[in-house]
C-alpha cells in the first residue's frame, strides 16, 4: 500500500532536482516545515504524518505557505 512518503519519493524520482529542493530540507532530507500535506483536505500531520496510508482515488496536495491581509 502506498503512503504520502512514498508518493513523494516516486515524484521526486519523477520530476527531479527541482521538485527535490522544493519539498525537501537539503541537510536533512525531510519535506520543509512550512509544506502542507492534505490527504482529502485532512493535514496529514492529524493523521500519520509521511506514514499516512492512501487508497485508490485518494488526493493528495502539497501546498505552499500562503499570506495575506
Amino acid at each position: 500500500m502506498a503512503t504520502v512518503g512514498l508518493v513523494l519519493t516516486m515524484l521526486s524520482h519523477k520530476y527531479g532536482k527541482n521538485f527535490m529542493d522544493y519539498v525537501y530540507e537539503e541537510e536533512t532530507g525531510q519535506p520543509k516545515a512550512f509544506l502542507q500535506f492534505l490527504v482529502n483536505g485532512t493535514s496529514t500531520s492529524m493523521m500519520n504524518g509521511l506514514e499516512t496510508k492512501l487508497e485508490n482515488g485518494d488526493v493528495l496536495a502539497i501546498l505552499p505557505p500562503v499570506g495575506g491581509g
